[in-house]
């Protein structure tokens, strides 16, 4: 019973984590381009993804930084497994660029809660 008592500080990382696989079950036939820019907010995409991704980790986590290690690394395998996911959908393939994209967004996410609670401390 305890385990269930936790779910609800889960439930953001596991909506994420569904979201995240959805966009990368979609064929690249479906997947809409953004012309000149379409480099530029696809990988915004990835970073953003991931950093509230690590965010959601974070809250299941009860908001301990001191795990920021564990954390981040939460989010690099997802990332990795879910490039892994990709190389079986149409069109698409796994690409170790894109686990890099995927872990400094949510080093970056880690980072900006970090810098929002030490300027809050002052």
């Amino acid at each position: 019973m305890k385990y269930l008592d936790k779910f609800p500080k889960w439930l953001p990382a596991l909506l994420m984590m569904v979201a995240i696989f959805t966009f990368s079950s979609m064929p690249a036939s479906e997947i809409p381009s953004f012309d000149w820019a379409d480099l530029i907010v696809k990988k915004g995409a990835h970073m953003l993804g991931y950093a509230l991704l690590a965010l959601a980790y974070l809250r299941a986590c009860d908001d301990d930084f001191r795990k920021w290690k564990l954390i981040w690394l939460l989010a690099i395998l997802y990332a990795a497994s879910d490039e892994f996911h990709q190389s079986f959908v149409a069109g698409r393939g796994a690409s170790a660029i894109d686990v890099g994209i995927d872990a400094i967004g949510a080093g970056l996410g880690l980072w900006w809660v970090r810098k929002r609670n030490s300027l809050k401390k002052k």
